[in-house]
């Protein structure tokens, strides 16, 4: 997997699920109609439709309003689902910050 790749996806896997979440939550406090999340994914309308229906019907989507017929879609951040999600990637981050840091520390002199 290409480093460019978000922590989310480099440890869940880059599925068309994980992507939308992965999306998402990198933009929390913002919403989205359905075909705005499909073409920043470069996703194709087949495959998202495929998963999106099984992230909102488990939580980790929600409805965030409405504009006319349009529904505009956000990640649910009390989903406990995401809450998990976000927990593990942060320990991880965590654990990549504390390598790192040990990689800089000085060699004792001898």
């Amino acid at each position: 997997m290409p480093e460019s790749s978000s922590l989310l996806l480099r440890a869940y896997g880059s599925s068309p699920q994980m992507k939308i979440i992965d999306y998402l939550m990198d933009f929390p406090r913002n919403d989205f109609t359905q075909k705005e999340i499909i073409e920043a994914l470069g996703m194709s309308k087949t495959t998202f439709y495929k998963y999106f229906d099984n992230l909102v019907d488990f939580g980790m989507i929600k409805v965030n309003r409405k504009i006319a017929n349009a529904k505009l879609y956000a990640i649910n951040t009390d989903s406990p689902i995401v809450k998990n999600i976000k927990k593990n990637v942060d320990y991880i981050s965590e654990k990549i910050a504390e390598l790192e840091e040990q990689k800089l520390k000085p060699i004792p002199a001898k």
